[in-house]
């Protein structure tokens, strides 16, 4: 074989793959034989300290300002023969080789291949197709009037790219059950877990893995068998479930006609009036219900419905007693045209 043609097979190795040592090595050879092709032409201006490395990049990147050039013919030569054609070459490569690096990180992140590195997130586990992207647009609604912002994350198993590249972060798993998979969408670290999965018993899972992993975070399970809803909550008492509904929005509104509007009302943040809750600060004083409905009418244009001792959804009353009292800590729930992202507490409880 000649010299020459493993010449060829060598340069094809190194440089058909553009690895950045490979780059390196070559700008650094391309550099130090400029500046010493350069110095034997006694082109003493170019070669000055800092002057050569800007005159090299403004030349090998073809912006060329002119304010420097070789002076000699031999300096002139050197620059048309060898210094711009190698360093077109080079600064090819290095542009081809960052677009690459950008397309294959653009290509991880849209197949969900990536680790991601959020905090005090929602997370969605699952993937219902057209269920799934109403509640994503659902959350980003909601999450357009909280501050600051949680990054939405949809972890699926489902075989998907991105629905909204961009908008959400997005995690590819082949499963929900283990630590490497669920570590890449920081369910550790998440402050929302939402789950809904086309299967129940996958729900069910997902949602013991992530209580034992994240037992403080607020879990929200979807469930099509309502018969499912009390032996997760035997494990898990702290899982907020939700089984579906549409059946008793059927009968409900065969004998109270318009029910069913009124609860998609309350539920639609885009449409009339909706529900919302927020928490009594500890800095607060105990409030009278009576106080607090009155005040809030008055001041907020909103109506107090019920609340959660101590945040414990399980224990929620609706519609108490006027003469009962809310307590720091505790949940409170109200209907109101907007979410309420600021509230004086001390004149809520205000004769």
């Amino acid at each position: 074989m000649s010299p020459w043609i493993k010449l060829r097979k060598v340069m094809l190795q190194y440089f058909a793959e553009s690895r950045w040592y490979t780059i390196l090595g070559v700008t650094a050879f391309y550099a130090i034989s400029s500046y010493w092709l350069l110095f034997a032409a006694n082109e003493n201006e170019l070669i000055s300290s800092v002057d050569f490395f800007y005159w090299l990049a403004v030349t090998a990147s073809t912006v060329g300002y002119g304010d420097l050039s070789p002076v000699t013919p031999a300096g002139k030569l050197i620059v048309a023969i060898y210094v711009i054609p190698l360093g077109l070459s080079i600064f090819a490569m290095v542009i081809g080789r960052l677009a690459a690096w950008v397309s294959e990180q653009w290509r991880k992140g849209l197949l969900g291949m990536t680790s991601l590195d959020v905090n005090n997130h929602i997370l969605v586990i699952g993937w219902n197709e057209q269920r799934t992207m109403l509640l994503l647009n659902l959350l980003l609604q909601e999450r357009n009037a909280m501050s600051p912002k949680p990054d939405i994350v949809l972890c699926v198993k489902a075989d998907i790219s991105n629905p909204m590249p961009g908008v959400i972060e997005f995690v590819k798993v082949d499963s929900f059950n283990k630590d490497e998979d669920m570590d890449r969408a920081c369910v550790a670290s998440a402050s929302t877990i939402l789950l809904d999965n086309p299967y129940d018993d996958v729900t069910m899972t997902t949602a013991l893995y992530c209580t034992k992993r994240n037992p403080d975070a607020h879990q929200v399970a979807y469930f099509e068998d309502e018969s499912l809803v009390g032996l997760l909550q035997d494990h898990c008492p702290n899982v907020e479930c939700t089984p579906s509904v549409a059946v008793e929005m059927l009968a409900k509104s065969a004998f109270d006609p318009g029910s069913s509007m009124l609860h998609h009302d309350l539920l639609s943040i885009d449409e009339g009036q909706a529900q919302f809750s927020v928490k009594i600060p500890a800095s607060s004083p105990a409030i009278s219900i009576a106080k607090l409905f009155m005040n809030l009418k008055r001041k907020h244009d909103a109506i107090f419905i019920g609340y959660a001792p101590r945040g414990q959804v399980k224990d929620m009353v609706v519609n108490p007693p006027l003469e009962g009292t809310l307590n720091p800590g505790d949940t409170l729930f109200y209907i109101a045209l907007s979410r309420i992202n600021s509230i004086d507490w001390l004149t809520l409880d205000a004769d």
